[in-house]
């Protein structure tokens, strides 16, 4: 059996592997989209202002530096040793803290199809799991030797494009078993079981994306998730660390900051495309979350270079 130092020697070697394999595929800043679908690799060099951005379903493995992730009022804290797991469309605020040209913060995003997570689920070792009631629609979690191992595996078959179409697949269903298997996993077991009270959640998570400039009426999602309006309140906070008007409104804020940035459009403009009905509301609520009004906003971020984080 291996002891707890041997342990840490083989998660320690299969991160510094994994540090030197993305490490060469990433010369320059930024993200880099791969051929195999949903995979990107992550590399800064320096720390970073506070960026918004909209999480997807998605695992994102770190393997050096350090960075914040903002949801609410909750801050994530990510560095070389851990992997985040989102399991729900989330707005969110981040920031790089620890990177040089040295020591770039360098991670991997693998997008998470919940067909697949759904399939894998199916398998016999996960029945006598039961439901989770306990769904988070981000968590923190510590890499294993396992994790990091088969992430090299995947990053491996760059080198291989003709074994993508078949051995990427098997490679992913590996990670997202291993991924299922952690201490995280039940909060993607609560989302991605069909007819639990976290996939009813999550189907209002999705709503809400996709009609962010509409009006918010709580009945109507409560109807959506099978729940009562309080009942509702209280799971929605829990999944994603905000109320759903809170989490309307920092939707309807990043949407509006991206489209400002991205297509020069002006503030009220903007504040009338997601749906605010008064240009001075957006304007403070904008301050209030960001920090600066509109206009001094997108000159401070121009200036510094910075673009809206996509991940």
């Amino acid at each position: 059996m291996a002891t707890a130092t041997n342990q840490g020697e083989s998660v320690e070697a299969r991160r510094v592997h994994l540090v030197r394999k993305i490490s060469q595929r990433t010369p320059g800043e930024g993200d880099v989209m791969t051929e195999i679908a949903g995979l990107r690799l992550y590399r800064r060099s320096v720390p970073t202002a506070c960026v918004s951005a909209a999480y997807e379903p998605s695992l994102v493995v770190f393997v050096q530096g350090e960075k914040h992730i903002n949801v609410g009022k909750t801050v994530h804290v990510c560095d070389g040793s851990n992997f985040l797991l989102t399991s729900v469309d989330l707005p969110v605020v981040s920031q790089v803290v620890k990177a040089t040209k040295e020591e770039p913060i360098l991670g991997l995003l693998l997008r998470l199809e919940m067909p697949m997570v759904r399939e894998i689920l199916s398998q016999q070792e996960f029945s006598a799991l039961g439901e989770s009631r306990d769904a988070r629609g981000m968590a923190i979690g510590v890499s294993s030797a396992e994790l990091l191992d088969a992430c090299c595996r995947l990053v491996d078959l760059l080198d291989a494009p003709g074994d993508i179409g078949y051995m990427g697949g098997l490679v992913q269903r590996e990670i997202v078993y291993r991924l299922l298997r952690s201490p995280q996993g039940r909060h993607l077991r609560a989302i991605a079981t069909l007819g639990e009270q976290g996939q009813r959640l999550s189907k209002t998570v999705e709503w809400l994306r996709q009609n962010y400039a509409k009006p918010l009426r709580v009945e109507e999602l409560a109807e959506m998730a099978r729940m009562g309006v309080s009942t509702l309140h209280h799971q929605f906070r829990s999944l994603t660390a905000m109320s759903p008007l809170q989490y309307q409104k920092q939707l309807r804020l990043h949407v509006a900051r991206e489209r400002m940035q991205h297509e020069g459009i002006d503030a009220a403009s903007a504040a009338f495309a997601v749906g605010y009905e008064s240009a001075s509301q957006f304007n403070r609520e904008y301050r209030r979350f960001f920090g600066l009004p509109p206009v001094r906003d997108l000159k401070t971020r121009l200036l510094a270079g910075g673009e809206i984080d996509g991940e």
